[in-house]
């Protein structure tokens, strides 16, 4: 069921990380018991073992897990500061990693929260140490053993080039510990690890479709903090880290690190610092470390911005020649602030959480308008337009949750997007008609196998109807949505509400009274009832397979027990157990509807019901149930082809019916709850 929390754009720096150990203990109380016990912290969540490093393949070399301790004679956590030139990568391809870390250390308050500096190799030393990183919409504290993956005394992943510093090697161990293994790490964009730092929101540009003004978006970026990374495209895995003539690296994540004007023969000359988590393998082109171009250059000017440079990784280029040479930057906003404007602001925050299931909500993209319209909706009221326009300033931000904790499972990122329609007053979850006849005002520029799709938009006031999808229709995923906006905006889920319209059935007609029909099902009853003039659930079910099994166009195995016991209970007003023939006769026009309602929802006349058109149907009986209802009887009612069968079909509607009939004449108030002892609430459960 989508959780829905609304919170301003700016200070997360007071939340409280959540502890993550299984046994709920925090880093605090864990170092404790250490230093008590006089051991050194072994990590049983995430051990020494080659589990967690590799989950699809065995450890090509033999691994030594080991402490600072045994590596070096004076380990330290940081040294002379966390800088950028403490991350060399290792063996792994989580360059993208690094690059955000490199990032993030120019950032002091965002990497203080992340790298917390209440530990060291010195007081209080007892082999753990603990990390802070942002996940759906929570602050998490991540601890880990200091046991570090090594060969013949050398750090195999990511260290510093300091060999007595581990601040980084250990980050990157808790951010494994996260994911689930060091494996899960390989691949991904710089824009998720930035994000997992701040809990921030990212946008992306393609450089030779950027607009004209995006090296003053990139330097109003890093002037407020944002953190920002760039890559250079591959047009086949054979590319990938591929360096080119230039010393540049394809298929590479590497973080901006500095912008800056200079005065240059007179003119102005825009140049953009980068940095290669490598640590070594530079730009050779204008404006390296020694080219000429610095030689015309005002001393005072060169020494401020080159900074004594040396062959470590970073280095500046020109920014025409960044944007002929590099294919996408990535800025992670620390607050979604306007990087177009000159004044900083708060933007307000709307959040949900929510799921595609198989078979009820899992519904794919517009491609697929049968099943489209199934996908959960959100409304978004739009009042206040921006202070200085007419129009209203948003980004939504589509995530996907734990896709990369799931690869162990053999699942990755699905293919994610969204639309954004204009929305009728209507507060219901709307049908397929609409979309049908309805095209999009705003949708995500593409659908990527991305953990986040994230887009700006400049909307009129009014009311938007947001359908997030994946690309294809029966992939099942979890998945959090944040709604930016400059102004307050209001924003809920729709077709959230559970209730029933079910009127009371007209009283049965008197035998002079009955149809040709009724008088035919009279005598088919007599038949199978005693002297007490009443049939058995048994009889009840011989009764209707005999009569069902001659609707050719229902596909129809024969009702079971259960059904029939179902039956029994919803219809049987005197308690004795059994079913009268003028209870008979209102449940049998009530089945007489549901067939029809059936029969309408099989729209390729299969015999059987899509299990997305359940909604439907079942709204069409007087019942509306929420998304999560609707997963539940999905996952219970449908088969592997997503279709409910005429007998699933008729249970489902006869327990949810006895059920909705029970609570409301409980509900006494008419509020929508009620209160329920033990044994009230077995007998219902076992009733239905």
């Amino acid at each position: 069921m989508p959780v829905q929390s609304t919170l301003s754009g700016r200070g997360s720096g007071s939340i409280k990380a959540e502890n993550t150990q299984s046994d709920g203990k925090s880093f605090e109380q864990l170092r404790n018991e250490c230093l008590q016990k006089g051991v050194l912290f072994e990590d049983p969540d995430f051990p020494a073992t080659d589990s967690s490093l590799f989950f699809s393949q065995s450890v090509p070399v033999q691994i030594q897990w080991k402490r600072p301790k045994e590596l070096c004679d004076n380990p330290k956590f940081i040294v002379g500061g966390a800088d950028r030139t403490d991350i060399c990568q290792g063996e792994l391809g989580d360059c993208w990693l690094l690059a955000a870390i490199a990032s993030l250390t120019l950032k002091e308050d965002a990497l203080t929260r992340v790298v917390p500096h209440d530990q060291d190799f010195d007081h209080r030393y007892a082999g753990i140490f603990h990390f802070q990183f942002w996940q759906h919409n929570k602050w998490l504290d991540v601890v880990v053993d200091d046991r570090l993956p090594s060969v013949r005394n050398k750090l195999i992943m990511l260290h510093s080039a300091s060999n007595d510093e581990f601040w980084s090697a250990l980050l990157e161990k808790a951010y494994a510990k996260l994911h689930g293994s060091y494996e899960s790490l390989k691949g991904g964009s710089t824009m998720e690890a930035m994000e997992d730092f701040t809990g921030g929101v990212g946008e992306a540009y393609e450089t030779k479709s950027a607009p004209d003004d995006l090296f003053s978006i990139m330097k109003k970026a890093l002037d407020r903090g944002s953190m920002m990374g760039c890559s250079i495209d591959i047009t086949s895995s054979a590319e990938s880290e591929a360096k080119t003539t230039t010393g540049l690296v394809k298929g590479h994540a590497y973080s901006i690190t500095g912008v800056e004007e200079v005065n240059f023969r007179g003119q102005t000359v825009q140049l953009i610092r980068i940095r290669n988590p490598w640590g070594q393998v530079e730009w050779n082109g204008p404006w390296s470390d020694d080219s000429r171009e610095w030689s015309y250059v005002d001393k005072a000017e060169k020494n401020r911005i080159l900074q004594n440079s040396a062959d470590d990784g970073e280095f500046w280029m020109e920014f025409q020649d960044f944007k002929r040479n590099y294919d996408k930057v990535e800025i992670c906003n620390m607050t979604p602030d306007s990087l177009t404007d000159n004044t900083k602001r708060a933007w307000e925050v709307s959040l949900f959480e929510g799921n595609w299931i198989r078979g009820s909500t899992a519904g794919g993209c517009r491609n697929f308008i049968d099943t489209f319209w199934t996908n959960p909706q959100f409304k978004l009221q739009l009042e206040d337009t921006d202070d200085d326009d007419d129009v209203c300033s948003v980004v939504i931000a589509l995530m996907q949750k734990n896709r990369r904790k799931m690869r162990k499972e053999g699942l990755d990122m699905e293919t994610i997007g969204f639309a954004v329609y204009e929305a009728p007053d209507d507060d219901d979850h709307l049908g397929k008609d609409f979309f049908r006849y309805h095209s999009s005002k705003a949708r995500s520029k593409t659908y990527i196998n991305m953990r986040e799709v994230s887009e700006r938009f400049t909307l009129p006031p009014g009311k938007y109807l947001l359908v997030p999808t994946t690309f294809q229709p029966h992939h099942e995923a979890d998945f959090l949505i944040r709604i930016f906006s400059e102004k307050k905006a209001e924003a809920l889920e729709m077709g959230s509400n559970v209730d029933a319209d079910l009127p009371d059935p007209p009283a049965p007609s008197l035998p002079e009274e009955e149809t040709k029909e009724e008088k035919g099902l009279r005598r088919l009853f007599d038949q199978l009832a005693g002297d007490d003039k009443a049939i058995s659930v048994r009889e009840l079910q011989q009764m209707l397979n005999g009569v069902l099994s001659r609707r050719k166009e229902i596909k129809f195995d024969g009702l079971s027990l259960n059904t029939c016991h179902s039956i029994i209970n919803l219809m049987d007003v005197d308690n004795t157990g059994k079913l009268e023939f003028q209870e008979f006769k209102v449940f049998w026009e009530k089945m007489k509807k549901w067939i029809m309602l059936f029969l309408s929802f099989d729209s390729d006349r299969s015999g059987k019901m899509s299990s997305y058109e359940l909604r439907s149907a079942l709204k069409a009986a007087g019942m509306q149930l929420n998304n999560r209802l609707l997963q539940l009887i999905g996952l219970r009612f449908a088969d592997e082809n997503y279709d409910i069968d005429f007998d699933d079909y008729l249970t489902c509607i006869v327990r949810l019916e006895n059920m909705f009939r029970v609570f409301q004449a409980m509900d006494k108030s008419n509020k929508g709850r009620v209160n329920m002892n033990i044994m009230q609430f077995l007998m219902l459960s076992m009733n239905v």
